[in-house]
């Protein structure tokens, strides 16, 4: 029978009522004539929760003893779900991470999957029975417990059905989440936001990195290497969500299928310093090395010295501001600013390979309503602009506007093949 692997988030799991709702589901899709896989997050807020309680004893608490209490919020849900199943009539056992050989790289709090040895897996479901993994979490090769990160049972949930190699037989992967799918734009920020039946790997990546919280961005590339479809869909109501898959010719219609906005950015600047060669490679490993994520980088040059800025997330400001000071000590020249209260916002979409105008009506209509552009960046099929965060929502809900992504499908065509082609 063709499996597929239902993931349920946090909210889908927060009580004992959504714990029997979610095992009806399963239940369900085993009637249907699917084995099932299930992987689920902590129940409602637990994570924060512990995060909380942790730093109430010790402020900065050490990683490898937060992933230790922190996995612990995922095997609660599955053991609570694992029993809700057995209730409905359905053969279930929970399994840690590493119980379901999920294996990381043993990075505590920013964990990567190197392999999953998928024989437990694979045993259980020929025999009739359904794992229920916790998710957000493996075991390193030398047996320490890890962490992927918030929203790591998304990818958790995508790289078991890639391991399992789904797809070959008509399965896929549900994230079941408390949204009905994937929208033109945030729906508690842009009230005309209307969901999207369909988006490639592309464009949810893009979205999901840019701001959108409705799926994981390793999530997304799991997904796109190994070809799972990935059905988004809501967790307390029966509807069909939004399917990503690979892109197809009719996806190219529109030029944009979304916007989003990232907040909380911060900029560091550094001037007054030779473009040396290496420069570059030495400021930027140095970051990765502590695994600060670099938003976007910019360089200009002045004669001899250079400008080069780059934006990152509140949360990593502090420790990227180090960082720089220290480079900027051991080359003895440079200085360094700090910008905060920055945003980013970002139209999407494939169909900007074949279509012209998307930039100018963005920045047209940014203009139009007083929102100042800091910092331009571009791909093949993004557009993302660096704006005061006082200025957030009104750009969103601006662009989103502009690109008419409130209208129905075949108006909002006609709109953007309507773009002047500059």
């Amino acid at each position: 029978m063709p499996v597929i692997v239902q993931k349920f988030g946090g909210t889908s799991v927060a009580d004992a009522a959504r714990i029997r709702r979610a095992a009806q589901r399963i239940a369900d899709a085993r009637r249907a004539g699917f084995d099932v896989v299930v992987v689920a997050s902590a129940m409602g807020p637990t994570t924060d929760e512990l995060i909380s309680l942790a730093e109430e004893v010790s402020p900065v608490p050490d990683r490898r003893e937060l992933d230790m209490m922190l996995a612990t919020g995922e095997q609660v849900s599955v053991g609570l779900l694992a029993l809700a199943l057995r209730e409905v009539g359905c053969a279930a056992s929970s399994l840690t991470g590493g119980q379901a050989g999920i294996r990381t790289d043993g990075v505590h709090g920013r964990a990567r999957i190197t392999r999953i040895e998928c024989g437990r897996l694979e045993r259980m479901i020929s025999r009739g029975e359904t794992p229920v993994v916790a998710g957000f979490q493996g075991t390193s090769d030398d047996g320490e417990i890890t962490t992927l990160g918030r929203g790591g049972s998304d990818t958790t949930a995508v790289a078991i059905a890639a391991a399992l190699r789904v797809a070959d037989a008509g399965g896929y992967c549900e994230i079941y989440t408390d949204v009905d799918g994937v929208y033109t734009a945030d729906p508690r920020l842009v009230r005309g936001a209307v969901k999207l039946p369909r988006i490639s790997y592309e464009e949810m990546l893009e979205l999901a990195t840019l701001g959108a919280g409705v799926m994981h961005a390793r999530a997304v590339l799991f997904g796109e290497k190994y070809g799972v479809p990935i059905h988004v869909r809501h967790s307390q109501r029966p509807d069909h969500g939004t399917m990503i898959s690979r892109e197809n010719p009719g996806m190219e219609e529109l030029a944009v299928v979304g916007c989003a906005l990232k907040e909380d950015l911060g900029r560091v600047s550094i001037r007054q310093i030779k473009n040396a060669l290496g420069l570059q490679g030495r400021l930027f490993t140095a970051l990765a090395s502590s695994n600060i994520v670099v938003d976007d980088i910019m360089q200009t040059e002045h004669g001899s010295s250079t400008m080069i800025a780059f934006t990152v997330d509140h949360a990593d400001l502090s420790d990227a501001k180090q960082i720089v000071a220290k480079t900027l000590l051991d080359l003895n020249e440079g200085e360094m600013s700090i910008d905060v209260g920055l945003a980013k916002v970002s139209v999407v979409g494939v169909g900007m390979k074949i279509h012209a105008g998307v930039a100018s009506r963005m920045f047209r209509a940014l203009g139009e309503v007083g929102v100042a552009i800091h910092n331009i960046t571009t791909s093949e099929i993004k557009i993302s602009c660096i704006i005061d965060a006082a200025s957030g929502q009104r750009a969103l809900e601006t662009v989103h506007s502009a690109f008419g992504l409130g209208l129905g499908i075949n108006a909002t065509v006609a709109m953007q093949t309507d773009s002047p082609r500059l």
